[in-house]
């Protein structure tokens, strides 16, 4: 399916003004190419099984007219274009989230499996509750179990499968971590797939960051070479933000408020010192946006080092040079280190070269107590009779552990029921988000490979430059 781009008046003409004053110009746009989610095999059947939403018939909810979701809604991925390009970029489009008027699961019939893997994030706790109350309250699902361990308590004990109801999850929103245990690895695709289909589960929420989502899609994978009818959805998690496509991830506002705290201590502890520096470092493994937006919001931060952009310690525009230069006319400095950057300058052994954690990724030296020591080694080299200071702030598990401020619990909230929705409808194989502001259903193949780096030429980085007035590091005299 390829819906076009209409050459009415519907949002897709555009107006030019010269000197003379505002004409109307018409402007023909790409046709949308609809990334379309996968149904379920029955969903598909034809006639297809439709079910009237039970919300139509909620007892306490008479949801208006314009309620459901059309099958026709579609979100664009990019919402500016230039029109005065010669070869605009395709349009790409994807399913509005949300409720249908008709659904293609017998509510009766489902039976939901949640399981959360990887590392803490704000949130987490919130997506289960919602889920839950979700399915048993809007759609009448009675059999909803919590999935403890992350993927291997698929083929665990009885003790891994905890049934959930409202009651049960009713406080989980006001809890940090996860309160279904969560693991790293344990991915046996056979052995989580046979215990799905033993448990008799229909519906799988996997909620996790890049490493969960990759697992989702060959879950997905094998329930379709098995023909099963069992849909699974990725809720894509990750404090450091580094998913792709989607405008951002759950528990990533909370991150920076408390990063923002740890800043501030940094400040106090550097001012309060002679010659003080402040050091933070925060959660970013491959990118900077914790500590990008960290920096912006606090104001008090003098040099902000991301995994994006390269740096060195000595020499003419180096880190050192510009520090100095900063004590030397303010008293003190901060720094800001996300601890993706500067790898490539810590010394590895071989072994650690080769080191990998349970999820295959390569396991980073620590940036934060290797920066600290090589400033004092550097200033007890280039300036041995005046003091000096480093305080070093490390809020990483902190920062993972909290409760999801109101933000981030209604972002949670919202990103749920859409994934419940698109459950419902028979879609699978996918991931709900927020595209420029607008939820939407996402094939889980686009989102499992999408990287969201920091981008290193747009306004935000060029803030932290304006804020920060730190060097370029493009000249290493090392």
């Amino acid at each position: 399916m390829e819906p076009t781009a209409p050459n009415s008046s519907g949002g897709h003409h555009a107006a030019a003004a010269d000197a003379t004053g505002p004409t109307d110009t018409t402007v023909t746009l790409p046709p949308l190419t609809l990334r379309d989610v996968p149904r379920l095999p029955a969903a598909l059947a034809s006639p297809s099984p439709a079910v009237q939403n039970p919300i139509s018939s909620h007892p306490y909810f008479h949801p208006p007219t314009t309620f459901y979701i059309s099958p026709g809604d579609v979100s664009l991925r990019h919402a500016f274009f230039d029109l005065a390009s010669a070869a605009p970029s395709p349009l790409v489009a994807y399913r509005r989230a949300g409720p249908r008027r008709d659904i293609a699961v017998d509510p009766a019939r489902a039976s939901a499996a949640l399981v959360t893997c990887g590392g803490l994030c704000p949130g987490l706790n919130t997506v289960l509750r919602e889920l839950v109350v979700g399915l048993q309250e809007l759609y009448g699902v009675r059999d909803v179990f919590g999935v403890a361990a992350g993927y291997r308590g698929f083929y665990g004990g009885d003790e891994d499968h905890v049934r959930l109801d409202p009651a049960a999850v009713d406080d989980w929103h006001k809890k940090g971590g996860t309160v279904l245990k969560t693991t790293r690895g344990g991915f046996d695709l056979g052995k989580i797939v046979d215990g799905i289909v033993a448990r008799g589960y229909t519906q799988v929420y996997a909620i996790g960051g890049d490493g969960t989502m990759r697992g989702a899609v060959a879950i997905f994978q094998e329930f379709k070479r098995r023909g099963l009818d069992i849909s699974i959805t990725g809720i894509p998690k990750t404090v450091d933000n580094d998913i792709g496509i989607i405008d951002r991830s759950f528990g990533f506002q909370t991150a920076v408020e408390i990063a923002q705290q740890a800043i501030d201590a940094a400040h106090v502890e550097a001012v309060s010192a002679v010659n003080g520096v402040g050091l933070v470092k925060l959660m970013g493994r491959s990118t900077g946006h914790i500590a990008l937006h960290a920096t912006l919001s606090s104001r008090d931060v003098d040099c902000c080092l991301i995994p994006e952009v390269d740096f060195y310690l000595e020499g003419k525009g180096g880190l050192f040079e510009f520090l100095y230069e900063r004590i030397k006319k303010k008293g003190h400095a901060v720094i800001v280190v996300a601890e993706g950057a500067g790898q490539e300058l810590i010394p590895r052994t071989d072994d650690q070269k080769r080191e990998q954690d349970e999820s295959g990724n390569i396991v980073f030296l620590d940036v934060g107590p290797w920066l600290k020591s090589e400033l004092g080694r550097w200033w007890k080299k280039e300036h041995p009779d005046e003091l000096f200071t480093v305080k070093y702030i490390d809020p990483t598990y902190m920062i993972r552990a909290v409760p999801a401020n109101a933000t981030d619990n209604l972002y949670c909230t919202l990103l749920a029921h859409s994934a419940i929705h698109g459950v419902m409808a028979g879609f699978t194989g996918f991931v709900p988000g927020p595209i420029n502001g607008t939820y939407s259903y996402i094939p889980l193949e686009d989102v499992a490979v999408a990287k969201n780096p920091v981008d290193v030429n747009d306004h935000k980085w060029a803030w932290v430059r304006s804020v920060t007035n730190q060097p370029d590091f493009l000249i290493s005299q090392a």
